[in-house]
């Protein structure tokens, strides 16, 4: 009895060592990162090349960061949740290597930052199109993609000449003036209405001088124009434009983006995959839609992101 109890317990941990095997090398890709560098005429951007191990590569995906001063891994001086590199390491275990990078003026981009002043959305863009070509003439990919997360997006849409394909990853349906109008609408009505007659004003390519206190920061004089640049893009006419194949997903508990923005951008664009993943939110994190809940994922860099995020890019890709 005692050798037969002995034989079934070393071919349980027979098993186990075998399931463990295996659950580990399905579920933990093998890649390599390496920190590149884009010489630009206005300094040096960095990034971060991802690239699978062990396995054939099928693409390379340009990941495109959000707004305001969101680095390569989807992390801000406010954020920590590591998005995008979490996205950039699990692609790699379907053959998908990737391209990260800190935008102009921040992290380690930083010594490449413009005068706020000076900046406008199309140097982003130009910024994202150096990138792609970039990848190309190293001669190390089959074929290009470009995602584009939130802001990253209609960067990704007007540098996506030359891809193979366009993925927006939360990226809004409507010009930006809209979204700060609906951003802003929860204001007290003093605070929306002078709000709303400066958007009239950048909107129609005018700086405004001065405003209250409490929207000093918002609309400071050096950051109009850009925020004249970047308003006057209308996404649902972008994207309709695009010659390539586009899949458009959203999660249903963003706070920040709309399921209405991504049924916006798949109307323009009829014959793009729309993807609709439940209970995703904006820093691609599964969470509840109650605001308070949905932001501690926004600074909980253990949290894995959306297991199906992953699934529909790289079925999309491949």
């Amino acid at each position: 009895m005692r050798k037969l109890i002995l034989s079934l317990m070393s071919i349980v941990i027979f098993c186990f060592n075998l399931w463990l095997s295996n659950a580990r090398a399905q579920e933990i890709p093998v890649f390599k990162e390496e920190d590149v560098v884009l010489e630009t005429k206005n300094g040096k951007l960095s990034g971060t090349l991802c690239v699978p191990q062990n396995i054939d590569v099928k693409a390379v995906v340009l990941i495109i960061a959000g707004s305001g001063p969101t680095d390569r891994n989807g992390n801000s001086m406010m954020t920590k949740n590591n998005s995008l590199q979490m996205l950039a390491r699990q692609l790699t275990g379907s053959g998908i290597a990737s391209l990260r990078y800190d935008k102009r003026g921040i992290a380690a981009s930083a010594a490449a930052g413009m005068k706020e002043e000076d900046l406008r959305f199309e140097q982003l863009v130009q910024d994202a199109s150096d990138w792609l070509a970039w990848l190309k003439n190293s001669k190390r990919f089959p074929s290009f993609y470009i995602l584009g997360h939130s802001e990253g997006s209609l960067i990704g849409m007007l540098a996506s000449e030359g891809a193979n394909g366009f993925i927006s990853l939360a990226g809004p349906g409507e010009p930006a003036g809209t979204t700060l109008r609906r951003q802003l609408s929860a204001q007290p009505k003093m605070i929306k209405d002078e709000a709303f007659s400066i958007l009239d004003s950048l909107d129609a390519g005018l700086t405004v001088h001065k405003t209250s206190p409490l929207l000093a920061s918002l609309f400071r004089p050096s950051v109009q124009p850009y925020l004249i640049s970047w308003m006057k893009y209308d996404p649902t006419k972008i994207i309709a434009s695009l010659k390539i194949p586009v899949c458009i997903i959203q999660g249903t508990t963003d706070i920040q983006v709309e399921e209405e923005d991504a049924r916006k951008l798949s109307a323009a664009q009829p014959s793009a995959k729309l993807i609709i993943i439940d209970g995703m939110n904006h820093v691609l994190k599964t969470a509840p839609a109650n605001r308070a809940e949905n932001m501690k994922t926004y600074n909980n860099p253990d949290l894995p992101i959306a297991d199906k995020l992953v699934q529909e890019i790289s079925s999309f890709i491949q």
